[in-house]
């Protein structure tokens, strides 16, 4: 398998370099030393140089996420802008650090920027995630007539929010937003468990029927990136019987 898919590295970096008319000798590198002249033509001549930027920060975050955020802390203190505090609301999100996340957040809604729709999404999310539902739900409200909120993550989660202070109705009608065919099965297995919550276990096991049934259908791609939730959907359901 490894042989083919140098093979097939080859045939992709000979073809890129004659038909982008880069200098010969490239050609002699790429077949003469498959691997290593392969990988230097990619970087040197396919990637760009802010792909290659964007995976070191990535492998970087991933090794040293502390790294990001006081990189963000210190990029604040030098220049105090809506943007550079929105991207440290959001690193501390993202790392779990809800308060720090909520008081920037907070911050940066102020002067043209007071109803800013991306903030006050992000903002509900980290209220949510501290468990603070009374304002999460009070500050989803200051949104929720706009276009963009009904299929948000903010949106699902102010119904999940609705569910924490006793409103199923109303947590009900933003969860099935949702609830459509090959698609959204994070939150569609969080109606069905919501809906067993309730004591409907007709609706709730016909949720996670309509997700199993899809699943035997689905693409192998498709099937790939959503393995694990199948696997507990089925789990799941397995348990109600």
């Amino acid at each position: 398998m490894g042989y083919y898919l140098i093979i097939a590295l080859q045939g992709f970096c000979v073809y890129h370099c004659y038909a982008n008319r880069n200098n010969y000798y490239w050609i002699l590198a790429i077949i003469f030393l498959p691997l290593v002249g392969s990988i230097l033509y990619l970087f040197m001549n396919v990637f760009q140089r802010r792909d290659i930027e964007k995976v070191q920060e990535s492998l970087v975050t991933v090794i040293n996420p502390s790294k990001k955020i006081k990189d963000l802390e210190k990029k604040l203190r030098f220049s105090e802008t809506f943007e550079n505090r929105v991207a440290l609301a959001d690193a501390y999100l993202n790392e779990g650090m809800n308060m720090g996340a909520i008081e920037n957040y907070k911050a940066s809604l102020k002067d043209v920027f007071a109803n800013d729709f991306y903030v006050i999404s992000k903002l509900v999310e980290a209220y949510y995630f501290s468990d603070d539902f009374d304002n999460a739900i009070q500050t989803a409200k200051r949104i929720e007539n706009d276009s963009r909120f009904r299929k948000s993550k903010s949106s699902f989660l102010y119904g999940m929010a609705l569910e924490k202070r006793n409103d199923p109705i109303s947590a009900e009608e933003y969860l099935r937003a949702f609830d459509a065919p090959y698609s959204n099965y994070r939150e569609r297995l969080e109606l069905a468990r919501f809906l067993i919550r309730q004591d409907r276990m007709a609706d709730g096991k016909l949720v996670y029927q309509e997700m199993i049934s899809e699943s035997e259908s689905m693409s192998k791609q498709s099937y790939r990136m959503n393995r694990e939730l199948v696997k507990k959907i089925k789990e799941e359901f397995a348990g109600l019987q």
